[in-house]
Formats: structure tokens, C-alpha cells, sequence
């Protein structure tokens, strides 16, 4: 088992910024793929950034590629999201997920993206509210 805790949202105004933070304990004894999702009101939960603990991997959505940027402390299996210029589409609850199996595996063997659907990862966070406002 895998715990993940996010947390470091809160509310911001229009082009400020955010450091999103998710804490991993337990089980975690290889690489990963671990990714950040958003969910604004009302819509589905989509995948915005994703990396590989092992290194040098980094994926983004169209809608935050040059303002957001994910990155990992492996000493204490913590990531981070720091977010700049936040738009108010931008509002929502933000979680961490960690894949413990296929998605991995398919990035080791085919270099294929961390970056994959919510049914793809094993392990959530509780999420973290962000609110960007003018």
C-alpha cells in the first residue's frame, strides 16, 4: 500500500502562483510513474502533468505547459507542482496519483507517457483545493 497526501492549495488571485505538494509513504521500492490531475467544478478529473521517479521524464498538458512544472525529491518520495500565472480556469481540486503497475511498466519497456487517464494509477490523494480569482 501506498499513502499520498497533498496539500499547499489555496487561494490566489489571476497570474500568481502556487506550489502544489504530495507526500508518498509506504510501499514504494521502484520507480514510478506519479501524476497531477485536475478537477474543476461540475467536470471530469484530467491528468495536467506526470513524471518517472526514475528520472529525466516529464509530460504536460496543452493547457499548463509553460506555466506549471512537476518535480520530485526522491529522498523523501515527495513532488511538487508549482503553478505560475494561474488563471481562473485554473480553479479546482488538484490531486496526486501513483501508478504501481501497468502504466510504468509500459513507460520501462516502450517509453511510452506516465501521463494517463485516472483509471491508470492505483493510488490518490485526498486532493487539494486551488482557486484562482481577479
Amino acid at each position: 500500500q501506498i499513502q499520498v497526501v497533498e496539500s499547499g492549495g489555496g487561494s490566489v488571485q489571476t497570474g500568481g502562483s502556487l506550489r502544489l505538494t504530495c507526500a508518498a509513504s509506504g510501499a514504494i521500492y521502484s520507480y514510478k510513474c506519479v501524476a497531477w490531475f485536475h478537477q474543476a467544478p461540475g467536470k471530469e478529473r484530467v491528468g495536467i502533468a506526470a513524471l518517472y521517479t526514475g528520472g529525466g521524464s516529464e509530460w504536460y498538458a496543452d493547457s499548463v505547459k509553460g506555466r506549471f512544472t512537476v518535480s520530485y525529491v526522491n529522498r523523501n518520495n515527495t513532488f511538487y507542482l508549482q503553478m505560475t500565472n494561474l488563471q481562473s480556469d485554473d480553479t479546482g481540486t488538484y490531486y496526486c496519483a501513483v501508478d504501481d503497475g501497468d502504466l510504468t511498466r509500459r513507460f520501462e519497456v516502450l517509453r511510452s507517457s506516465c501521463l494517463g487517464p485516472p483509471s491508470a494509477y492505483d493510488y490518490w490523494g485526498q486532493g487539494t483545493q486551488v482557486t484562482v480569482s481577479s
